[in-house]
């Protein structure tokens, strides 16, 4: 697609480019949310953007000129994700700008786009007031599957109560530049909802629309004018991919997750705080995808198996954001994605106290006094602080409280550098008791810059990783049925029946009456060269706190070491095909898992395994942490156990035939290794000679020493906010 601007920017020091094609130039989403501004009647407006652009991240060092009314926000916990595998981050900015706006819009040296708004000003006939348009939430780039329909709902909300409505932009009026529509999605414009039909090449693909907003009409007014009183524009990215899953193993939000559309009212320094959780089966989720207002804080995310989660919150200071702020989440797996949810922060309004108001900060409390003649018809024996136990003073002219700055249920929270002491006096009524009183609600807060925050008691930290756990190493080894560190087990050994379907569940007695004498041998088909039909793949580590437990999560094997081609082992914590069984152990801190050869998918002498692993302590001596292949898993599992990282360790090449023969005499297994020392692994060279009572020909064991391969996500790290 090739096209050439010839429009009339407004934003100085821009240049415009030929784009070549949409996948290059355009931004993978973009919304604005519009204030009139009342000094001038509207005819300019206050314009806050936010745009999705693929990564390298641009910088913003040319949207704004000195003298304007602009401003870049900064970016202290950026908003970035990995899916789409191209990568992406967030970039926010609002700019005075007129009413009728449109411009093209360069971000870094990768993203140009072109913005139209109209945004009246129009004076509402029932209010008197100006019109304020609609607002969009915009979610994480969204994804999709070939030949898997999904449905996309665009959350919107209108400050005046209008009916908001969305359409495609429309080139001949203006509203985008060679934007086709295309034949797989379609538009429920009443409800804002997008629909992909599933019918489209794998791909990416921009879609723009506008969002309108009309006077909402009697419902027995069937007829109306059908103008808008403003649009403003959205800008949407689809990526669609291939895929070989069922089209409805998407993740799905679960547990205390804020329903969609919900709106959480924020009062001035408050706090406001939620966690999202996810349950995905087919795959685990690599990221929790955010977008939302600046300085919105996202720590502890978790994922364990098909379980995840993640802790949101924002503290609203003073601020130039708009009233309404949207946060848009959505879980991604490897190949999957889950239904985008967006969840509203409505700034609330506040007036202006009396004269005479005095608030005053000290080194330990902070005093009030507060006139009260201007508060007419409000009970002032009904008002007290968070804390009832608190005493609020009052006479005929003014309210009157002192309280400390760590009683009275005064919290403290961190706003960028600051730190903010808050308390709130407000009405309180027993809550059988409907009245339609006037009521107050005035937030207090005594707020101390960086340079006099001191002392690790404004700063709660968590241990570290090593603090709680220790120096952790995790590695594998395979060893013959009978042999090995866990050998004690494996002999006679018992099966997890939790993990198998009732038809092996009954085959499972027959298993456990294995001998070590007739486990060894079975384990062989013949002498030198024999293929293998039995290993027991452990996973051990070196931690040595007591209640510490292993966690693995997944297990794949391969024919190669880059295992571009591999086989599921166990998926999700759960055993992924008959040729695999847990043994159970007593030992909490490893596992040990016997591979059936015989109906593993190698077919060469050799193969390598890769394990996903975590370490977790309960928080309760009485719990225990998730059993992940179990039915009875729960987020409140996430909530109280404490994690190390995922560790990702693989083995050396694993020998699947017989390569040396059994030794005359019985004697101790000795095992040499040469293990790998970076992330390219090397070949592992391991003899063993074992020890068995009919004396078979040996098979090779091999031991590897796991290396760290990825650390995918850091579940304990320092909190400077809570």
């Amino acid at each position: 697609m090739v096209c050439r601007f010839k429009l009339s920017t407004l934003l100085q020091g821009l240049t415009l480019l030929s784009l070549v094609t949409s996948h290059e130039a355009s931004s993978l989403g973009l919304t604005v949310h519009v204030t009139p501004l009342k000094s001038d009647g509207g005819n300019t407006v206050r314009a806050h953007f936010t745009a999705i652009a693929p990564d390298p991240c641009p910088d913003l060092s040319g949207l704004c000129s000195e003298g304007e009314d602009c401003e870049v926000y900064k970016t202290p916990l950026p908003f970035t994700g990995t899916k789409p595998n191209s990568g992406w981050c967030v970039r926010q900015w609002h700019k005075t700008v007129p009413s009728k706006y449109s411009a093209t819009i360069s971000l870094g040296s990768n993203t140009e786009f072109y913005v139209y708004l109209n945004a009246g000003p129009t004076v509402r006939a029932n209010s008197g007031r100006l019109n304020q348009p609609a607002y969009v939430a915009l979610p994480p780039p969204l994804r999709a599957r070939v030949n898997c329909p999904h449905h996309f709902h665009l959350s919107v909300k209108d400050l005046d109560g209008d009916k908001v409505q969305c359409r495609f932009a429309r080139e001949d009026e203006g509203e985008c530049v060679s934007c086709p529509q295309h034949s797989f999605i379609e538009l429920d414009k009443a409800r804002c909802m997008l629909s992909f039909t599933g019918k489209a090449a794998a791909g990416q693909y921009f879609i723009y629309l506008v969002a309108e907003d009309f006077i909402p009409a009697p419902r027995i007014n069937y007829i109306t004018d059908g103008s808008a009183l403003s649009s403003v524009p959205v800008h949407l990215s689809l990526t669609v991919e291939e895929s070989s899953s069922s089209c409805i193993d998407e993740p799905m939000a679960t547990g205390s997750t804020p329903e969609e559309d919900s709106v959480l009212f924020v009062l001035p320094f408050q706090e406001v705080k939620f966690t999202a959780n996810f349950i995905s089966q087919p795959e685990s989720v690599a990221e929790v995808a955010v977008v939302g207002p600046p300085a919105l804080y996202r720590t502890g995310f978790t994922s364990i198996g098909p379980l995840a989660k993640m802790d949101m919150a924002w503290v609203r200071s003073e601020n130039n954001l708009s009233r309404l702020l949207p946060i848009c989440f959505a879980a991604n797996t490897q190949s999957l994605q889950s239904e985008p949810r967006c969840i509203w922060l409505y700034q609330r309004e506040m007036r202006t106290l009396p004269a005479g108001t005095e608030l005053k900060c000290e080194n330990t409390e902070m005093s009030l006094v507060l006139p009260i003649t201007s508060f007419k018809d409000i009970k002032l024996e009904e008002l007290q602080l968070n804390s009832p136990t608190c005493p609020v003073i009052y006479n005929s002219t003014h309210l009157t409280a002192r309280f400390s700055l760590d009683g009275c249920g005064t919290k403290a929270v961190h706003a960028g550098t600051e730190l903010i002491f808050t308390n709130t006096l407000q009405s309180v009524r027993p809550y059988t008791m409907v009245s339609r009183e006037p009521s107050l609600i005035l937030p207090l807060a005594c707020r101390i810059p960086e340079t006099q925050v001191k002392g690790p008691q404004y700063k709660i930290t968590l241990p570290t990783e090593k603090e709680t756990f220790g120096e952790i190493r995790v590695w594998i080894e395979f060893h013959l049925p009978g042999e090995g560190p866990l050998s004690k087990y494996t002999r006679s050994p018992r099966f997890r029946s939790d993990f198998l379907p009732p038809v092996r569940s009954r085959r499972q007695a027959e298993t456990e009456s294995v001998t070590n004498s007739s486990a060894a041998s079975n384990s062989t088909d013949g002498g030198l060269g024999s293929r293998i039909s039995q290993l027991d793949l452990h996973l051990l580590t070196n931690c040595s706190v007591a209640r510490a437990e292993m966690i693995v999560s997944s297990c794949i094997e391969s024919e190669t070491e880059d295992f571009e081609e591999s086989t599921p082992i166990l998926n999700q914590g759960c055993l992924a095909s008959n040729s695999t069984l847990e043994v159970v152990t007593e030992e909490t801190k490893s596992k040990v898992y016997r591979l059936d050869l015989s109906s593993v998918g190698t077919q060469g002498s050799t193969m390598y395994v890769q394990c996903t692993v975590n370490l977790c302590i309960s928080t309760m001596p009485s719990q225990k942490c998730p059993d992940l292949c179990t039915r009875a898993i729960s987020q409140r599992t996430l909530i109280g156990s404490v994690f190390t990282s995922s560790y990702t360790v693989r083995s050396g090449p694993v020998s699947l035939v017989v390569t040396t023969p059994a030794p005359t005499t019985a004697s101790n297994t000795a095992i040499t290794t040469t293990t790998k020392t970076s992330s390219t692994p090397a070949a592992t060279t391991t003899t063993a000679s074992a020890t068995t009572t009919s004396h078979a020909p040996e098979q090779a064991s091999s031991v590897a020493t796991g290396v760290i391969l990825t650390s995918i996500s850091v579940f304990l790290q320092k909190v400077v906010l809570y």
